[in-house]
């Protein structure tokens, strides 16, 4: 499921669950990057990718 954009895949792993940051322990978007992402351009995919991971180094 692309949602229009087949350039970057989602970082979902289907593990929906948000600790008590707000951190998604499954992919490791903010809940706000989460609700993002359908709307968000492919840079701004990129974007949140990198910041996925370097939270899911960091762990």
């Amino acid at each position: 499921m692309s949602h229009g954009s087949a350039g970057v895949k989602s970082p979902c792993v289907e593990v929906c669950a948000l600790d008590d940051k707000d951190l998604c322990i499954g992919c490791y978007r903010t809940a706000n990057e989460i609700i993002e992402w359908f709307s968000a351009s492919d840079e701004r995919k990129r974007e949140i990718l990198v910041s996925v991971a370097e939270r899911r180094a960091a762990v």
